[in-house]
């Protein structure tokens, strides 16, 4: 059996070598590195799969969340609320542009933002909602984008973990994630569903101002060589990076189709014990399967990750600690408004999933969390 890892980037990438060697090696053969003809391209055709207006890459998936909150023009002290249980980028943009971050508790089962918590989170010096479609789901974007309506608010989607999911509207109505708020962000970090081989990311918006404010603070401000109309950073994808995803994103759909076959088998594995919550498919969403993240009940989740090591079946813990208690952003907060977000912190592990996984290692690993759970 092919060592299990957690992540197996080598192998995909051995399926696609010639085509990706072919077109890194045509950017060098042209010098075009930085905001080059592979870099328009892969903008056109990826804004042609999500259905959207524009697309502006970047240079990772952070600065695709600061770019964003810097195009809103919000001020020192506006209160931005997101998600207590997630990865730290989304709050840390909200810290360095010295805006307030208001945590709120997650949903146990989908592990995404509490609707009912946001409601209760807005005050009047609420300015925007950073949703984040967890694990490879959409939040419940339809409730989420009524609140933000009715309080005037701005919503940017943290589409990091979610690339290629749909959420269905009640009326039918199906969208990408990362194109419903008045911006998505995400990463393009070489772990992700749609990963390059370095850094990257990118924001989506429908609104053309925003687009061609973002354009500008991209790139140091400049909308003209020289001349800085707006306070930017440098923040630019690669044109090595941009013709990977170009090759990649044609393959997307079919990533995320095996990602979801490895979550059926799983699941499959798992049914009958009582003690192991398998994740939760909402109604709304499609479930890419960033991560496959189980919920261990009695007590066993540590332990469990012990015996999975022992068994050189890597397991990982996302996230150990609740945002709200890090040193860096450490609130002074009510614990019973973190019910959910405190039982998933000793409750969650994330199994291996990715796209090379094949029936002999699901087995593998399912045998193993099984032997653990039943002993």
């Amino acid at each position: 059996m092919k060592k299990i890892q957690m992540v197996d980037l080598q192998s995909q990438y051995y399926k696609i070598k010639p085509d990706v060697d072919n077109a890194v090696l045509n950017v060098m053969n042209t010098a075009a590195f930085i905001n080059g003809p592979e870099v328009k391209f892969f903008q056109s055709e990826l804004e042609t799969y999500l259905d959207v207006k524009h697309v502006i890459p970047c240079a990772n998936g952070t600065d695709a969340l600061q770019i964003a909150l810097m195009a809103l023009n919000l001020k020192e002290g506006d209160e931005v609320i997101t998600a207590d249980f997630t990865f730290a980028a989304t709050v840390e943009v909200i810290h360095l542009l010295k805006l307030k971050a208001v945590l709120v508790d997650v949903d146990y089962d989908t592990f995404t933002m509490d609707t009912e918590k946001l409601k209760a989170a807005i005050t009047p010096k609420t300015k925007a909602i950073i949703p984040v479609h967890l694990f490879g789901q959409c939040s419940n974007m339809e409730e989420i984008l009524n609140i933000a309506e009715q309080h005037d608010i701005h919503l940017i989607e943290d589409n990091a973990q979610a690339i290629g999911s749909e959420f269905t509207f009640s009326d039918g109505t199906v969208k990408k994630s990362g194109t419903m708020g008045i911006m998505g962000t995400t990463s393009f970090f070489p772990s992700k569903n749609l990963g390059c081989y370095g850094d990257g990311g990118a924001i989506f918006t429908n609104d053309d101002e925003l687009a061609h404010k973002i354009r500008g603070i991209v790139n140091h401000g400049m909308y003209e060589r020289y001349y800085h109309d707006e306070v930017g950073v440098n923040s630019r994808l690669d044109s090595i990076q941009a013709t990977v995803l170009r090759k990649k994103l044609t393959l997307l759909d079919t990533y995320n189709e095996a990602r979801r076959k490895a979550a059926d088998y799983y699941d499959d594995a798992f049914a009958d014990c009582a003690e192991i919550l398998t994740p939760k498919r909402a109604d709304y969403s499609s479930h890419v399967f960033h991560q496959y993240t189980l919920r261990i009940l009695g007590g066993k989740r540590n332990d469990l990750q012990k015996f999975l090591t022992e068994k050189e079946v890597p397991a990982m813990i996302y996230y150990p600690v609740a945002l709200r208690k890090q040193k860096a952003y450490f609130q002074d907060s009510n614990d019973v408004d973190f019910v959910n977000t405190d039982k998933l912190l000793e409750e969650v592990i994330s199994l291996p999933m990715h796209t090379e996984l094949d029936d002999e290692q699901l087995k593998y690993i399912s045998d193993a969390v099984l032997e653990f759970m039943n002993k």
